[in-house]
């Protein structure tokens, strides 16, 4: 009968009714104590109380789910926990934060719904459909993004089991039908959906952010796929596919690894592939209709409607109807907030999308928007254009603005070559000229300019395409420059201005000479003509771009009109105005590698513009510039016009020198930056003037970075990838060695933050490294350190050098590194030495890795830029391991490779359950090799890493020292005491695995330290009788005490046990009869080793032990283990001299003892010898043997029968009478039970033999004679 289930909550009792009363549902009893008690309650009190009462009956409801009342809870209980779903997250949702404690209450109750929801779902069966249709509505309409998940997975689980359930009434029905296909099948199951495209429409937009709410997109994901046949069926093979992907991405991530464009990206391209899917249909028009629905339901700015917005723009674009696609895009058009700045751009994504598939329907739909709302001159002020509308005019005409330019950037080339003109351009040029030109709408308007040039620019095939436009786009930005103010910088309008032209240069009809020429008047004199700014960076940006040009023309107007700006800047207020920190690093950075130009002229302005630069710097910090420096600087000036580039190098180097001692730490971090920033932007010469610069700096001030070391490191390994050039690359690495002479930790824990899978500029980095074998050794211990860290106790940093050696690396990363050092350095007698070091380091590795995920994962770095997953041998159990056999292949050790392989080591090492059996075999082999020469180290390293507190590490160094210390090497380097401390702390430690190895260890002392065994017997005997004793012992453990002792023994006389002998041969029977077959082994051997042991004190208790041994050992000569049954036999024949009987030790022929011909021969042999000697000890030997007959084990039943009954046949008259016959005859009955047909033989003839007895004690007895 099911327990009736009660819940107190406070002063509240809720009781399910219990099975007994069957016919009223009176499921509920609910009392209520203390709401007025002891006058008013407040009203919170009541609150709380009410909470109460709510989650007691929720959990009741979940309990009668539990315990099968499944029926009961199908009507009021569904309804129940649906009302309490809707009314808990509208609290939430709408509560003032001012009532904290009931906002938590009601979190409370919200779970617990969230839990019942759960339980219901996944234990009752025949759900209602009111209760599905309440759980999906729930979905569409709430805003608690944290209730989605659960219920996406209570949804699923419901789908799962109706379909489910269908497939088994399918098959039903199958069979039914003598064979036939039944009339319907899972696949024609179709739940109440809401639309199938509404509900499409909300999980794809909920989903762009799929780590929200305990990670609701693979919820909603796993919902699909199980819903794929009732949402869109032509769609549903394609989910099956398509959607394990998703979830697959998603569960290689997390929140702070994923790319929100590569998923958005995968989002629509299933968006996409599932379209296609219903092509000729109006899918994709009603998917429109529901996704236009939804944008009002979500906030400005947010994910969610950023991707609605791009997924509405690429399904319209699929649209088939392009009359109601207008329709959409006009209610778009209408309801947008044009003073939103996102909803704006999202407007405007959506239609630039919609045009790649219609074009001429997005033309159609801005014209008559703009018709609609009365766009002409005469009518701005009135309807919707009034001043006080949210549309304000100027922010709506930027707005088409930018709308026809980004359809321009997304239709199809040849449908821009049709429309580019008119009307693109011509809108464009309309909307600004008609505005008032603000700048806002100059920057639009420049904006769409850019847009729609680089569009047409970017078709191949342009032929002899002139750009009607081109003029009157000209006339409009110059009018827009001159315009501009010369007293100061108000906007950008400037430079994308001259943006523009530059693109609108490069499009048919090509501008005439005067017309280049005017254009470059006007432009130059918008800069020139500006007065000095209070910051000239602001003045360089606009020529940084013209600096870094590939053209020499280009580079040498903007290094002379540079230094134009800097002369003008000094000469008014550049000494009172200090530049910005790092701003002189940055300026000097970006006309540097201008010293080593190829053209000469723009060479000499860029000298120039550093001496002002440095004078500038000097006159505002004050520091010494003395004439020697000054004429240094005049005379590279000279050195500069020589035409041989290898010599204006060095001049450039010799220029990094002087400034150099100008600069402080920041301004050095700058410097590198904005030098770094510039490889590739020009020719060769320009990489190599700035890799000379950064080098220099370095050799000069590197020992005073330190704290800056990792900024300039990071500038260095970003743009590393993008340089080409072999020699520039080179000189960059050996900057960044350079660095870590220095630094090593700092250095090392930037380049291991480095994401997997190692690149290849990271990669020649760490080959440089392996290059230089010295720096190569130094980089590898510090490797081995930041393993070997992670099993030590961590230590407070005293240094900076210290607080960044102990900051986190990846183990991973780490190991890589080692792996490529090992497989890439030259190694020779020098580096052999590193041998045990490394191989101990990685074996404690591998083991602190066993157990953990072995597929590959995507790797969580420091700063990840990778998405997809490693190779799948780039795990942290297969590097170590390769990385081991690397370091064996280095010792040129065939014979040793060869036994590695031969026994299956490194398989062994790589699976847990093996992976200590693959430890000993190493290091068994490392100790016995002829290329020992490293064992010294490597039982050292061992010794120390049992004083670790990582359990792993204790574990992995106890497995090395087992095979150590079957060695001599521990007691010929005087390391055996410490061992043995150490070995006998593990023993009293409670992990088993531990344990159990310790104490095999210590028992290994016999085979390398024989002699040692007497001077530890007193440790050794205690710590393995320890093992034997005390509750909770595991069976491996008593195994190993045993054998450790059967191995002790063998070095020590009777002596030297002391009263440990009796304490062992006691605890040694003990074990006889253990269930377990490896204890009953080991206690034989360890009897047997016992009376080889014993000597005359002890011989009198030994022979006592034998005598109650002796049926045991009897009886397991037929042990159904082999190995125990042949123990057993060798044991019993060592024990045969202390019965001091020759004619029995003659008769012992124990060849084949075990057979139970000779077995029978032996006992029968005993017996007679018994009952002529020691009758009375084969009396009490009968009844012990009968004893057995209640075994576990068959065959010693058995056995037990057949010792009996030859027992029997040997006694004398004298004895038979003490028998208690009827007991012995019901014990051997019931043996006729037996499931085992030798048992109830063998009872069989032993009771025959019983019955003989019986009748010969009748007749010996007077009555029998009567």
């Amino acid at each position: 009968m099911r327990q009736a289930v009660v819940h107190r909550v406070g002063s509240i009792q809720v009781a399910p009714e219990t099975p007994s009363r069957p016919q009223r549902p009176q499921i509920l009893a609910v009392s209520c104590h203390g709401i007025g008690a002891g006058g008013t309650s407040s009203a919170q009190h009541v609150c709380a109380l009410a909470s109460q009462v709510r989650m007691a009956i929720l959990r009741i409801i979940g309990q009668l789910a539990l315990s099968g009342f499944q029926d009961r809870i199908k009507g009021w209980g569904l309804k129940y926990v649906s009302v309490q779903l809707t009314l808990s997250t509208y609290k939430l949702t709408n509560r003032r934060d001012s009532f904290y404690q009931r906002g938590l209450e009601e979190k409370m109750v919200h779970k617990v719904t969230m839990d019942t929801v759960r339980i219901i779902t996944s234990s009752v069966s025949g759900m209602s459909n009111e209760f599905w249709v309440r759980l999906l509505c729930y979905i569409m309409e709430t805003d608690y993004t944290e209730a989605l998940t659960p219920i996406c997975i209570s949804l699923t689980n419901l789908a799962e089991r109706q379909l489910h359930a269908n497939d088994e009434e399918a098959n039903a029905s199958k069979s039914r039908h003598g064979g036939q296909p039944p009339c319907a099948s899972w696949r024609d199951w179709a739940v109440d959906l809401p639309a199938p495209q509404k509900l499409l429409a909300r999980l794809l937009v909920l989903m762009s952010s799929p780590y929200k709410g305990e990670g609701r997109g693979i919820a909603m994901l796993n919902l699909l796929k199980t819903l794929r046949q009732s949402v869109a069926p032509s769609m549903a093979d394609m989910w099956e596919l398509e959607i394990p992907l998703l979830v697959k991405y998603l569960e290689e991530h997390t929140e702070f690894t994923w790319n929100q464009k590569m998923w958005e990206d995968k989002l629509i391209q299933f968006l996409r592939n599932s379209l296609k899917m219903t092509r000729g249909s109006s899918w994709s028009l009603r998917l429109s209709k529901e996704l236009n629905n939804q944008i009002e339901s979500f906030d400005s700015p947010s994910l969610e409607k950023g991707f609605l917005y791009r997924a509405l723009g690429f399904t319209l674009a699929m649209g088939l109807e392009a009359d109601k696609v207008e329709v959409l895009l006009l209610e778009l058009l209408y309801k947008t907030d044009y003073s939103d700045d996102f909803d704006r751009e999202g407007v405007i994504l959506c239609f630039g999308l919609c045009a790649r598939g219609q074009v001429k329907t997005v033309l159609g739909v801005l014209h008559d928007f703009e018709e609609r709302i009365q766009e002409s001159e005469q009518s701005w002020q009135i309807g919707a254009w009034r001043k006080d509308h949210p549309w304000r005019r100027e922010t709506v005409k930027g707005a088409l603005m930018v709308m026809y330019s980004r359809v321009a950037s997304c239709c199809h080339p040849q449908m821009l070559l049709t429309h580019v003109d008119n009307p693109i351009t011509a809108k464009i040029i309309h909307h600004y000229s008609s505005s008032c030109q603000d700048i806002c709408l100059k920057l639009a308007f420049m904006k769409s300019v850019v847009q729609v040039t680089d569009a047409i620019k970017n078709i191949k095939d342009l032929e002899d395409f002139q750009f009607a436009q081109k003029a009157t786009l000209t006339g409009i930005i110059m009018a827009i420059i001159k315009a501009e103010p010369t007293d100061s910088l108000v906007s950008p309008v400037r430079t994308m201005a001259m943006d523009a032209l530059s693109y609108l240069s490069k499009l048919k009809p090509f501008y005439s000479t005067e017309e280049r020429s005017e254009l470059m008047d006007i432009s130059t004199h918008s800069v020139i003509s500006l007065q000095p700014p209070g910051e000239s960076n602001e003045s360089i940006k606009l020529l940084e771009k013209w600096i870094l040009s590939e053209k020499e023309w280009e580079r040498e107007k903007a290094v002379n009109l540079h230094l134009h700006l800097m002369q003008i800047y000094v000469q008014s207020i550049g000494v009172c105005i200090p530049l910005k920190l790092g701003q002189f690093g940055s300026l000097v950075g970006l006309i540097a590698p201008g010293t080593c130009d190829s053209h000469r002229k723009t060479r000499l302005a860029s000298m120039d513009v550093l001496a002002s630069l440095l004078d500038l710097h000097a006159c505002q910090t004050c520091s010494s510039w003395g004439a020697s420096k000054e004429l240094e600087l005049e005379k590279c000036k000279e050195d500069l016009q020589d035409s041989d580039m290898e010599k204006i190098f060095g001049v450039s180097s010799r220029i990094a020198k002087v400034a150099c001692l100008q600069f402080n730490c920041d301004e050095v971090v700058s410097l590198v930056q904005k030098l770094c920033e510039n490889f590739g932007a020009m020719d060769l010469q320009h990489d190599k003037a700035s890799v000379t610069w950064i080098c220099t700096f370095l050799q000069m001030r590197v020992k005073e970075l330190e704290d800056k070391v990792a900024e300039i490191l990071g500038a260095i390994l970003v743009h590393l990838p993008v340089v080409d050039h072999r020699e520039v690359r080179r000189l960059l690495i050996e900057g960044i060695l350079l660095l870590a002479h220095y630094h090593q930790e700092t250095v090392l824990t930037v380049l291991l933050r480095q994401p997997l899978p190692m690149e290849s500029h990271l990669t020649e980095v760490w080959l440089a490294v392996a290059e230089n074998v010295p720096f190569a050794r130094t980089m590898l211990h510090a490797l081995m350190g930041r393993l070997q860290a992670r099993f030590t106790p961590r230590a407070n940093a005293a240094s900076k050098a210290d607080i960044w050696r102990l900051a986190t690396v990846d183990p991973l990363m780490t190991l890589c590194t080692i792996h490529l050092l090992v497989e890439r350095m030259d190694w020779d007698n020098r580096l052999l030495d590193l041998f045990p070091d490394l191989i101990y380091t990685l074996l404690l590795q591998l083991g602190s890795s066993q157990g953990q995920e072995v597929v590959s994962p995507v790797l969580k770095t420091w700063r990840l830029i990778h998405t997809g997953t490693l190779p799948e041998e780039v795990t942290l159990q297969r590097v170590t391991i390769r990385s081991m056999q690397l370091l064996f292949r280095r010792l040129n050790s065939e014979s040793l490779l060869c036994t590695l392989e031969e026994q299956g080591v490194w398989t062994l090492l790589e699976s847990s359950s093996t992976f200590l059996q693959g430890v000993s075999q190493l290091a068994r082999l490392c100790v016995r090799s002829p290329e020992g020469c490293y064992r010294q180290r490597l039982s050292e390293l061992a010794l120390r890493g049992m004083a670790s507190e990582a359990l792993s590490c204790r574990i992995s160094s106890t497995a090395v020292c087992v095979e150590f210390m079957s060695d001599p090497i521990l007691h010929q380097k005087k390391l055996l005491k410490r061992a043995v401390l150490m070995l006998e702390k593990g023993a009293e430690q409670e992990d088993e695995v531990l344990r159990v190895l310790s104490l095999r260890a210590l028992g290994n002392m016999a085979l390398g330290a024989p002699r040692k065994v007497r001077q530890y017997r007193k440790l050794l005997l205690e710590k393995c009788m320890s093992s034997l004793r005390g509750p909770g012992v595991s069976t491996s453990v008593i195994s190993e005490g045993l054998e450790v002792l059967a191995k002790v023994l063998v070095e020590l006389r009777e002596g030297d046990l002391g009263s440990a002998f009796n304490a062992i041969s006691e605890q040694c029977r003990a074990f006889f009869d253990n269930e377990s077959e490896l204890l009953r082994l080991k206690a034989f051997i360890l009897f047997g080793k016992l009376a080889q042991v014993v000597r005359i004190s002890k011989k009198h208790f030994f022979k006592q032990e034998v005598k109650k041994a002796w049926v045991p050992l009897m009886l397991h000569c037929q042990d159904p283990c082999s190995d125990a049954a042949q123990a057993c036999v060798a044991t019993l024949f060592q024990c045969l001299q202390c019965w001091c009987w020759r004619a029995l030790e003659s008769s012992a022929d124990h060849s084949d003892a075990t057979a139970p011909k000779e077995m029978t021969g032996f006992q029968m042999t005993l017996c007679s010898i018994l009952t002529q000697k020691k009758p009375a000890i084969l009396y009490n030997f009968l009844l012990e043997t009968m004893t057995y007959v209640k075994s576990n084990l068959s065959r010693i039943r058995i056995a037990a029968c057949n010792l009996a009954g030859i027992i029997m046949k040997q006694m004398s008259a004298h004895y038979l009478k003490k028998l208690d016959f009827p007991a012995l005859r019901n014990s051997l009955q019931e043996l006729q039970l037996d499931s085992d047909p030798g048992v109830w033989r063998a009872a069989l003839e032993t009771l025959n033999i019983l019955d003989t007895c019986s009748q010969q004690r009748l007749l010996a007895s007077p009555e029998g004679i009567a």
